[in-house]
């Protein structure tokens, strides 16, 4: 600060440094204020064409296709992200009492059953020294769902009074992941596993809602999960860097069909997908969704990462090994090969090598839960004479075979792939092949079904970030439905340098659940 800085007895030289630090930080201001601007003006142009399509000429059509109920909820979705960004820009260049208000909220159905949850002062005596007076109470009310049934929490926090000193002393309103939201965030856990999880598209959650007594719009729906797309990201940036910490990860890619708001066809998008090993410390799983599947997208998740990558022989990853990634190949893709072969009963010879790669396979079920260095130690004693003669054997058996046929193509992935298919060898840290992430995957098939399609790259991104939550809270035994409401009850008021704890390798229960 300038003030405990007497400039007097600064030299020169002390001068000059003093002045170059205050116009760094004066640039820095400055170019921070632009990048605010420049998403500010980013966000808003983007929502505009999100409102154009919501409420122009598609919602004056009688049509009312679950197609169209799908592609209305993803833009709504978009639509609460945005403006949820643009209130936290906004943060930084107005007080909150510059905003314009949001409309009153409806009361909710006085039939619902209700529980009250009173907060009161931690204590009720003054700091004078005088006993408080209670002098009233301030109610919210929350709508809270458990599976078939809605109920509402009251909260009553109680006002108390110092008739000596004038003061007035309330217990202060919990911050909340929707600021003055009517859901609690047990009911907002339920409508994002519902929809991520159970594949449940909104417009059927709000069927099933009202037959339980209680009308919830999509539009409402819609609003809720994309705000809490917005709050969850950083903690999936915080788990891409625990993974982004291993010196072994697993990749695979799947596509997702994605439609554009204003278009009548979809293209292929993807979603890629990273993994720690099974054997590894943390257990983790992010998906990271793309509009290609072109090998950028690979290279800027990865960015500089220089570990060991288990993937199929797709050329995406190729550009990844050649800045220092090392290639681990997947047995599971060479072994596909031949038992496409073998299943059609034209070829001794992929059966022959399946039966062998199926000995590997035993010795890998055998060591699964060794620790690393003895699986080393014993793949080098067992697997490896049986790789080098199953290697010499399939040599030999391609000399004799023509060039283009089933079995010739079959075998020539192999042997063009043998240095990274060996390598697990080398490794005891490395797994065999890559069916671990591709069970990781196999989530997205279900929610293709369901889902149709993704409304847009920003509709897809939030999907991949709340299903690496939940997927990631999964393999580490966890009940998503428990761990997204803890999570939701305790991010508005965890520090961004403490967010580790809430990822799911770390956490632990801190509500009742």
């Amino acid at each position: 600060m300038l003030e405990s800085i007497d400039i007097d007895q600064l030299s020169e030289s002390q001068l000059r440094e003093l002045v170059a630090q205050m116009q760094d930080a004066l640039g820095e201001r400055d170019e921070a204020i632009r990048q605010y601007r420049l998403r500010n003006e980013h966000l808003t142009h983007e929502i505009a064409i999100l409102r154009r399509h919501r409420f122009g000429k598609r919602s004056e059509s009688k049509s009312s296709s679950p197609q169209q109920n799908l592609l209305d909820d993803l833009v709504d979705e978009d639509i609460a992200a945005i403006e949820t960004e643009l209130e936290k820009l906004a943060e930084y260049e107005s007080p909150k009492k510059d905003r314009p208000l949001k409309p009153r909220r409806q009361p909710l159905p006085p039939q619902l059953p209700r529980s009250e949850i009173h907060h009161d002062p931690e204590s009720t005596t003054c700091r004078c020294g005088c006993e408080l007076t209670r002098i009233g109470e301030d109610i919210s009310e929350k709508l809270d769902y458990e599976p078939g049934q809605f109920s509402v929490e009251r909260h009553v926090r109680s006002k108390w009074a110092c008739k000596a000193c004038e003061t007035v002393v309330q217990a202060p309103v919990a911050p909340h992941v929707i600021d003055k939201g009517i859901p609690t965030t047990n009911l907002l856990a339920q409508v994002l596993i519902s929809k991520y999880a159970d594949h449940l598209p909104l417009y059927r959650q709000e069927q099933i809602y009202a037959r339980a007594g209680v009308e919830l719009p999509r539009s409402t729906l819609a609003d809720w999960v994309g705000r809490c797309g917005v709050e969850l990201a950083p903690l999936v940036e915080q788990l891409r860097a625990c993974l982004l910490g291993h010196a072994v990860l697993h990749a695979d890619e799947t596509p997702v069909p994605m439609l554009s708001p204003g278009k009548k066809k979809t293209h292929r998008a993807y979603i890629w997908a990273y993994a720690t090993t099974r054997s590894a410390a943390i257990q983790g799983v992010v998906y990271d969704f793309q509009p290609s599947r072109s090998g950028k997208a690979s290279r800027d998740f990865l960015a500089d990462w220089q570990g060991k990558l288990v993937c199929d022989d797709y050329q995406g990853y190729k550009a990844g090994f050649a800045a220092g990634m090392t290639e681990v190949g997947c047995w599971a893709h060479a072994r596909r090969k031949l038992f496409e072969l073998a299943e059609r009963g034209d070829s001794p010879i992929a059966a022959q090598a399946l039966e062998t790669i199926g000995t590997l396979y035993d010795i890998e079920r055998d060591i699964a839960e060794k620790p690393p260095d003895e699986r080393q130690r014993i793949r080098d004693a067992r697997s490896r004479p049986i790789m080098e003669k199953l290697r010499e054997w399939l040599i030999h058996q391609r000399s004799a075979l023509t060039a283009g046929t089933r079995t010739a193509r079959a075998i020539d992935y192999s042997l063009k792939r043998w240095d990274a298919l060996t390598r697990y060898l080398d490794d005891g840290e490395l797994p065999i092949d890559n069916n671990w992430v591709e069970n990781q995957v196999r989530p997205w098939a279900l929610g293709r079904k369901n889902w149709l399609f993704a409304g847009s790259l920003r509709s897809g991104q939030r999907a991949a970030n709340v299903m690496s939550l939940i997927q990631s809270a999964k393999i580490n035994g966890l009940d998503p439905q428990a761990y997204l409401r803890d999570v939701l009850e305790r991010l508005p008021s965890t520090k961004y340098s403490a967010i580790d704890s809430l990822l799911p390798h770390n956490w632990s229960p801190a509500i009742k659940v």
